[in-house]
């Protein structure tokens, strides 16, 4: 059974001469330069690629899960740092509102936010939590009519140039963890201090330290319930965590195309690398597990489009795999590329580096693991 209607081929089409014309001209300014390409997601917008799932009315492509993991993919295969931040700006921020926007969040952010010329960006990571969300210190306080939002958030994708941010906040005692937390639509404004984050790979992302300073918001601009923010977050985080495993996919894909096109050109010892059983080897290793990733990816993100219950598992699963795999597959490009795989002037070498966030972000391998295994305790 294909997995993929040709309707999803046709998206895959478009996204790839979309990242072969735009993305792959400006992919190493994105990460020499920490270019944000704010123009490209202009013309991103105009394919619904930027916002895969929001509806037509809205501006979006109107796509299933399996339509942004094949996005995902093919911007992957060009640029990690490109894939992920249409990732963070499409799903996390974006099919966000969708799901629990107010009709009112969703007529005014979406269509801008999905043409391109609005930034959306979702702050949940803060200094002191990344892995424990429930601990988030940031806090929202009723004064008057309003909710006063302050304190510091990190690592947020888009966030040095977002204007419009999904906060996630306290809302009541800290005790309460998890039943205390609120998510507002915060607009950007000069309560808003972003700082920029350098990091190692998939830059040119906008990566960045956020404070809010009294930020001022309406109960008008509470995103889903109040004190019901967890459900916003977690629901988000699992469809995030297939999503981006498509991400993964296309940074491996990437990679091994490059490798192989490099062991088919290069001489040594009066024969062509992939003449070498090792290098044989290595490339059918790498190809499995690109296909595992795959078929994992794909058949997580089908499980959600027709509602499965099997989902939550496997968009744990998928996570943890594509992450491992995304990360071995770079490493045994560079390896195969030798010396030249280690300079700047290889795409392994980019890609090695911007696979390694795919084991951290979005949650951990670790928390993968703490997860999948609660599940197995509660279905055994």
């Amino acid at each position: 059974m294909s997995l993929l209607t040709q309707e999803h081929e046709l998206v895959r089409k478009t996204a790839r001469d979309f990242a072969e014309k735009y993305v792959g001209p400006i992919a190493r300014r994105m990460d020499r330069e920490n270019y944000y390409p704010r123009d490209i997601l202009r013309d991103a917008g105009k394919l619904g690629i930027l916002t895969p799932t929001v509806p037509p009315e809205y501006g979006g492509g109107g796509g299933d899960l399996r339509s942004v993991v094949v996005i995902l993919e093919e911007l992957g295969r060009v640029s990690g740092g490109f894939s992920l931040l249409v990732e963070a700006y499409g799903v996390l921020f974006a099919d966000a509102l969708k799901n629990f926007g107010s009709a009112g969040q969703k007529e005014e952010v979406l269509p801008k936010v999905a043409a391109g010329e609005k930034i959306g960006a979702f702050a949940l990571s803060e200094p002191c939590c990344g892995s424990d969300a429930a601990a988030i210190q940031t806090r929202a306080e009723r004064r008057g009519g309003e909710w006063v939002i302050n304190g510091a958030k990190m690592w947020i994708t888009n966030g040095l140039y977002a204007d419009y941010y999904l906060v996630a906040a306290r809302t009541g005692p800290r005790e309460a963890r998890h039943k205390a937390i609120t998510v507002f639509l915060l607009r950007r404004s000069s309560c808003v201090e972003a700082s920029p984050i350098e990091v190692m790979g998939v830059r040119g992302t906008g990566t960045a330290e956020l404070k809010f300073n009294d930020c001022s918001v309406g109960e008008d601009e509470i995103v889903g319930e109040l004190n019901g923010g967890w459900r916003v977050l977690m629901h988000t985080l699992d469809v995030g965590r297939v999503a981006i495993s498509g991400v993964a996919l296309g940074i491996a894909r990437g990679a091994f195309e490059e490798a192989l096109a490099w062991a088919r050109s290069r001489e040594l010892f009066g024969k062509r690398l992939v003449e070498f059983q090792n290098a044989q080897f290595e490339l059918a290793e790498m190809l499995a597990s690109i296909e595992t990733a795959r078929a994992l990816t794909y058949y997580a993100a089908y499980l959600y489009d027709v509602g499965s219950p099997e989902f939550l598992l496997m968009s744990h699963v998928a996570k943890l795999q594509a992450a491992r795999l995304a990360v071995d597959v770079t490493r045994r490009a560079v390896q195969m590329e030798g010396g030249y795989g280690y300079s700047k002037e290889s795409k392994a070498e980019m890609f090695y580096r911007d696979a390694k966030i795919l084991e951290i972000g979005e949650g951990t391998n670790e928390v993968m693991k703490y997860v999948i295994y609660k599940l197995l305790e509660k279905s055994s």
